[in-house]
């Protein structure tokens, strides 16, 4: 089967009964430049991708899977839906270089990725909890780079700087540690079943500006922050009156300016 071909992945969910789900965000990326196009942009910069280990989450039919594949990565595709995550590995040739783990991926990312270590992380995400999974693997800062899909509104979040109206808790959590880029936008007409809503492909590639923050840091710059933006309409020396004095209020703040922030509270905890 054409993965790319939206007439050929129409025949084979029909023939066997399949209908995407809504829920799990099942929306097919059936565009070969684009699926083409994140794969390139994934392993950009990083030299030859033969072996590099790639997670993938939500693989779908398979359409970036091949490609990676293709590219000689070595892959691990974790699908939830019991039926696709079945097919996928017989489907696309039984490929030694590929794993498919069956389970929910934010769980699998929550429990450490079953200890497995990647070079990078491409994926079309789901859109019901995309942010959530990115979020949690920038913040366990596991992977170097990741290129992924999301919707748009999700993605000028990610990227967004200090000042803009897209600026909110997601932008300030991914760029502690992570550079962010939106590469390119995708229309709906990209996908079958066409999504109601524009995607976006965008990378975040590792820094590490902020790594003298430790685990202690971290968990205090998560929590001022999460409380800032809790109540972004006010002023952070309202939403945080017990720790800060400012007339800013949160999506006013760059990162560096939370990290000082941070680095002050954690100075003034030590006197």
């Amino acid at each position: 089967m054409n993965l790319s071909s939206p007439s050929q992945v129409k025949a084979w969910c029909a023939e066997n009964g399949f209908r995407p789900n809504k829920t799990l965000g099942q929306n097919f990326l059936v565009d070969r430049n684009t699926l083409s196009a994140i794969a390139d942009a994934a392993f950009e910069g990083l030299g030859d991708p033969t072996g590099k280990r790639v997670l993938e989450v939500g693989p779908g039919l398979g359409a970036l899977t091949e490609q990676l594949l293709a590219r000689g990565a070595v892959v691990t595709a974790v699908e939830k839906d019991p039926v696709l995550a079945e097919r996928l590995w017989k489907a696309l040739g039984s490929p030694p270089s590929l794993e498919t783990v069956a389970g929910d991926a934010l769980a699998f990312v929550e429990r450490g990725c079953r200890g497995k270590e990647f070079d990078i992380m491409a994926s079309n995400l789901p859109y019901q909890c995309g942010t959530r999974i990115l979020i949690e693997l920038a913040s366990s800062r596991r992977i170097p780079s990741m290129t992924v899909m999301v919707q748009t509104e999700v993605a000028e979040r990610l990227a967004a700087r200090e000042g803009s109206k897209t600026r909110g808790l997601a932008g300030v959590l991914a760029q502690l540690d992570y550079d962010v880029k939106i590469l390119r936008k995708v229309p709906p007409t990209c996908f079958w079943p066409r999504p109601s809503v524009g995607s976006s492909v965008v990378r975040l590639d590792r820094h590490f500006r902020n790594e003298w923050l430790g685990d202690e840091g971290r968990k205090m710059f998560r929590t001022i922050v999460r409380r800032a933006f809790a109540q972004r309409r006010k002023q952070l020396g309202n939403s945080l009156k017990d720790l800060v004095k400012s007339t800013a209020r949160a999506e006013e703040l760059s990162n560096e300016e939370w990290v000082n922030l941070t680095k002050g509270l954690m100075e003034h905890e030590d006197t």
